[in-house]
């Protein structure tokens, strides 16, 4: 016979493994609907303010997902969704621009990284404080032949001399 406390044990465990698939499920449904591109405005609209962030990822993954809407998931709070942002090809310079002023380093890193960043993004990347960012910018396709010689007269000798050998060797 159960006691009283086995008894409710029983029933909150029912109920934890009853609820918590359920909620999964919704989860992942709205994660896979949120990345396919012929889900309604609408619909991504809801998405990109679902309290999970993994569902705001996909949208921001969504090359359908209007300009609009990805400015706005630019200041999403998880890295996870601004990272997705800055390497939709969809987004545009002025979400860039707005991803280039983001606090956490690994963003601006990735905007640097990105290879369809327009090159006035790269030219704004190239006055940041960190050098590491700098030196992205260095590396990048699209940086222009303005900010290169900008750049060779960086603080950091690694981002002078990169500039120096990549002005160098270009053809433009």
């Amino acid at each position: 016979m159960l006691t009283r406390f086995q008894a409710a044990l029983a029933i909150v465990c029912l109920s934890v493994t009853t609820t918590f698939p359920v909620q999964a499920d919704n989860s992942l449904s709205k994660q896979r609907q949120a990345r396919l591109p012929g889900t309604p405005l609408e619909q991504l609209q809801e998405y990109a303010i679902d309290s999970d962030w993994r569902v705001r990822r996909e949208v921001a993954t969504n090359r359908r997902t209007p300009t609009e809407l990805l400015y706005q998931l630019a200041s999403d709070p998880s890295a996870e969704v601004k990272i997705a942002v800055a390497t939709n090809v969809a987004t545009d310079e002025k979400t860039f621009m707005k991803l280039a002023d983001d606090t956490d380093k690994n963003i601006r890193s990735v905007v640097a990284r990105f290879e369809y960043v327009p090159p006035r993004v790269l030219d704004k990347l190239a006055n940041d404080p960190d050098p590491d960012i700098r030196l992205e910018v260095v590396r990048s396709f699209n940086v222009s032949k303005a900010t290169l010689e900008r750049l060779t007269e960086d603080d950091y000798p690694q981002i002078r001399e990169l500039a120096t050998q990549i002005l160098a060797n270009r053809q433009d």
